[in-house]
């Protein structure tokens, strides 16, 4: 049964940093926060989900109206852009500011347009707000922390107009998320002075609570779950494959495009070998100048198509691979909150145990010698401890059962999101392809013709 109102959906939650594999820790850059240079995050392990506040309503129904996930884009009231990034050199540190601008019809803010400038930091602590607040809701992935070395120089413009890109998209998933755009830390984000931010920042939990949380997320781990529902285990294992898969797709297209650029910069050689071929051989003169400016047009379009293939398809299947990284950690959110709501229950059935097996003893002894006024003592301290425990262990089932529904909720949205995104990315590599492909054939094509035109007028071989 529920037990009243438990969950929190405004707790604070201080800044957090993103841990580095250390599987790959010996090759990438090791950077903090205000070094902004990021792609995408894999900083998913905020909070174990143990904050919450006893005054959001837990009641199915409640439930059933706090989880409308259908979305309808002509009712879309709030639009947010990225751009403009800007650095800043101080006697301490350089970083990277973006100018975040919103257009709303929103009731509850102040105004219907709204400029402020962000740096990665910011972005990194309103997804920590959103996970302490939400732990099981699927929070969209930010650009990462760090670089692997080699990849990237340092405020590259190419890179930083990628990065750019992630955070606009990062903002928007947010935006269109049907509860994470209530958030009052949203609100605050968007619209806040960098002083007035900064100051709200601060008021999330000190570094011991913080540790106290981690501390509590670790013991579940270790303790883990006896009684997952069937349809969590399938979501896990869905994730795992869905991780595996996306994950190849991902480092095969990366390496496709590599391939593609190495073939480009080959390529651009062969056009003015081809030309200074024909300054020495008058009778193919022609020719080859023609195959000269079939390969340096052949090059343009390779040059869109690799710049296509980087700008579009790849950062979609990177996106998506820490998207399985998220789903992870909110799967392992959820299990913590099981983990804690199971060891609770224990240790009530546990106190109860203790408690008859105690009163049959202490009610023998102490009215043979000095009568049950000490053993009535003892068994009220008892039954107020069990109650306590009884009160805590109900809050954990509402806990739960909200945790349980929200990912549901939120994982049917995701993989609908997911799906589109994917089928649209797809579409439109494919449409770029036959496109390219028809400009390269059309240059080749006009090539043989002009050769077949040149060689009937001369009476000479015929290419049909």
């Amino acid at each position: 049964m529920m037990s009243g109102s438990v969950v929190d959906n405004t707790v604070s939650s201080g800044n957090s940093s993103a841990a580095i594999p250390t599987d790959i820790s010996g090759q990438i850059l090791d950077l903090d926060e205000d070094d902004d240079l990021e792609v995408f995050s894999k900083d998913t392990t905020l909070t174990d989900g143990s904050s919450f506040n006893a005054s959001m309503q837990t009641s199915p129904a409640s439930m059933i109206n706090q989880y409308k996930f259908e979305e309808d884009a002509d009712t879309k009231d709030i639009f947010v852009t990225v751009d403009n990034p800007e650095s800043h050199v101080t006697a301490i540190e350089t970083y990277i500011t973006y100018r975040v601008m919103t257009k709303t019809t929103r009731s509850e803010f102040d105004s219907s347009e709204f400029e402020v400038r962000r740096r990665y930091q910011d972005f990194l602590w309103l997804k920590g707000r959103l996970e302490e607040a939400h732990p099981t809701l699927i929070a969209h992935p930010l650009p990462e922390k760090f670089v692997v070395k080699g990849m990237v120089e340092r405020f590259n413009e190419d890179f930083i107009e990628t990065r750019r890109r992630a955070l606009h998209r990062f903002l928007n998933k947010i935006a269109e998320h049907p509860i994470f755009s209530s958030s009052e830390d949203f609100k605050i984000f968007l619209t806040a002075a960098s002083g007035e931010l900064t100051s709200h920042k601060k008021q999330g939990p000190g570094f011991l609570s913080r540790m106290g949380d981690t501390v509590k997320a670790v013991a579940a781990a270790v303790r883990g779950v006896r009684n997952r529902p069937q349809e969590f285990t399938e979501m896990q294992e869905y994730v795992e494959a869905f991780s595996q898969k996306i994950s190849s797709l991902d480092k095969v297209t990366q390496r496709i495009v590599r391939e593609q650029k190495e073939y480009l910069e080959e390529l651009k050689e062969c056009g003015p070998t081809y030309a200074l071929w024909s300054q020495s051989e008058e009778e193919l003169a022609e020719p080859l100048k023609n195959v000269a400016g079939c390969v340096d047009r052949c090059c343009k379009e390779t040059e869109e198509q690799v710049k296509n293939l980087s700008d579009h398809l790849i950062p979609v299947l990177h996106e998506y691979v820490l998207c399985a990284d998220t789903l992870k950690a909110v799967l392992r959110r959820r299990d913590n909150i099981q983990a804690d709501f199971e060891a609770k229950t224990e240790a009530l059935a546990t106190k109860k145990a203790d408690r008859d097996t105690e009163s049959k003893v202490l009610s023998l002894a102490w009215a043979s010698l000095v009568g049950r006024f000490p053993e009535e003592v003892k068994q009220q301290k008892i039954k107020g401890e069990i109650k306590e425990m009884r009160n805590d262990l109900d809050k954990a089932e509402d806990r739960l059962e909200w945790a349980n529904n929200a990912l549901k909720s939120d994982w049917t949205r995701w993989q609908k999101v997911m799906r589109t995104d994917l089928r649209s990315a797809f579409v439109d590599t494919a449409e770029r392809n036959v496109s390219y492909y028809e400009k390269c054939l059309a240059v080749w094509e006009s090539f043989l013709h002009s050769q077949r035109t040149d060689a009937e007028g001369n009476g000479k071989v015929d290419f049909s």
